[in-house]
This record gives C-alpha cells, structure tokens and sequence, in this order.
C-alpha cells in the first residue's frame, strides 16, 4: 500500500479549496443572473467568508479552514460551503470506533489524524428548487488513509425529470471509472440518509462513499475529484430551470416541513457533525448545514 506523504495530503488539500472556489463562483454568477420569476427584484446575494480555527484541548492550533456562507440572496435563501484542513489527536472514542469500523486495531495505539475536505448544504428559496448536499473528504492516520464523501438530492416538491438528471448525471462520472461503481454508492446513499425514526429516505438519495482505500492512492483520489466535478453539472441545471416556477402557500409549508426532515437527519445521525463536534471544531461551521427555517407539527 502507498505511504502518503505531504505531498498527496497537500494535493488533496488544494483540491478540496479549488472545488469550493469554483462552486462559489458557479452560485454567485447564477445570483446575479437576469431571470424572471419568484425573488428576482431582490438584490444579488453574496458569501461571506470566514476562517475557522480548530484548537486541541490545550489551545494549539490544530488547523482550520474557510467557512462561506450566503443568506437572502435571490435564489439561495441560505447555502454554506466549507473547506477545512484540520490535525492533531483523536479523542478515544473516535479512536475506537474508527479500529473497529475499519478493522485496524493498531489505531488504538496512536491518536494522530489529519484531514481535509468541503462540505456544502444549500437551501433555496424556491420550494420548486430541491435542497442539495455535497462532500468530499481525505482522512489520515498513521495505520490508515481512505476517501469519503457523496451527493444528495432533497426536493420538497419531486420532479421525476430532475431525479434522472441528477442521478445519470453523477452516473456518468463515475462510470469513467468502473460501471459497477454507481449502483453501489447509489445503495450506499440509500441507506446512510435513511432516517430511522421517520422510516423514510430524507430526499432522492444521490451517492456516498466512506472508508475508500483500494491501496491506490491516484485512483482513489481521481475517484474523490469525479465526484466533486460532477456536483455542478448535475445540480445548477435544476436550479436554472425551476428558479422561476410559480408556488404558493401549500407549497412553502412543505418546502419547510421537509427541512425538519432534514435538519432532524444531520443533528442525530450525521456522522460527520458529530465528528466535528466532537473534535473541536468551529460549531458554526459543523451545523452550517441547518437550514434558516423549518417547521414541525
């Protein structure tokens, strides 16, 4: 198996920022677009950038990373897209659970990790628009390094038409690399964003890798960047398409409705929020993800 170096850790690193700058660029461009519809005499939104900071528990600095966020734009009501490098030592429960996840006892030996990634949740204003969310991530240890991530589609108003989009859009990527790939992380997406309590997936589902070590580190992560290119094409068509749909009332509660859903996913089950939480990192950027509004009945 390859030893990773820094030299993979920082290509990974700046591969994740590359995405989120151009996904920032694709979302603001559509903000400032001239369209007709629903919001277009609002003003254009733009993201507000932030650094994070993640410290260890005797306040070292541990890494960080850029937390863009835009709220009341025309099309996006609220959509966050983070990148973050982050490093020191796992907590024991991490250490444990992360041995016995992937079969590695030796990593209850050493606590050091590092990590890089982008995490994006974009909420639209819209309910004709889904809601989306895509990551990608590299992980490190001294006895392990695997890729994860995926995306997902959530629609509070279904559009069969934009499900085929999506999904034989991120087909396509992936199948630049082995045909039997999506099916596989498309069942994997079906299982992890299934919501216990509801019996019930939290959207259309999409496709979602963890723990990806196939002992080549290039495909790998050739794989990881697929993955993430395929984001945009696959989603900014829907919004451009259905931004200047009509709606009413009906369709707004369950615009909202549904982001319970989703909110109610990401605080009990999300593996990645409570890593960030557990770990120290920036709390506004780990529950970014949250949507401005929701509602319950």
């Amino acid at each position: 198996m390859k030893q990773i170096t820094e030299v993979e850790k920082n290509r990974a690193s700046e591969w994740f920022l590359s995405l989120r700058n151009d996904i920032v660029s694709a979302f603001e461009e559509l903000e400032q677009s001239h369209f007709k519809g629903p919001f277009s005499e609002l003003g254009a939104g733009k993201f507000e950038v932030n650094e994070t900071k993640r410290e260890d528990k005797l306040g070292v600095d541990a890494g960080g990373g850029l937390m863009s966020v835009m709220r009341n734009g025309r099309i996006f009501e609220k959509v966050g897209v983070n990148v973050s490098t982050v490093y020191g030592n796992l907590n024991k429960a991490a250490q444990q659970s992360m041995a016995e996840r992937l079969g590695i006892p030796e990593m209850r030996e050493d606590p050091k990790f590092w990590a890089s990634g982008i995490s994006l949740v974009a909420h639209v204003r819209n309910p004709n628009c889904p809601a989306v969310h895509m990551n990608t991530r590299m992980f490190w240890t001294p006895y392990a390094w695997w890729f994860g991530g995926g995306s997902d589609l959530n629609p509070c108003i279904e559009f069969e038409e934009d499900t085929l989009h999506f999904h034989s859009t991120l087909r396509s990527y992936l199948n630049k690399h082995d045909p039997e790939l999506y099916p596989k992380l498309k069942k994997w997406a079906d299982e992890y964003f299934f919501i216990p309590h509801r019996k019930r997936a939290r959207g259309v589902g999409g496709i979602f890798m963890d723990d990806r070590n196939t002992g080549d580190w290039e495909a790998d992560f050739n794989l990881t960047k697929d993955i993430g290119k395929a984001f945009l094409p696959a989603y900014l068509p829907l919004l451009e398409k259905r931004m200047v749909n009509e709606f009413n009332e009906r369709d707004k509660d369950i615009q909202l409705e549904h982001r319970g859903l989703y909110a109610e996913y990401n605080l009990v089950y999300d593996r990645g929020t409570k890593f960030g939480l557990a770990t120290g990192h920036d709390a506004n950027a780990v529950l970014m993800s949250l949507p401005p509004f929701a509602k319950w009945y």
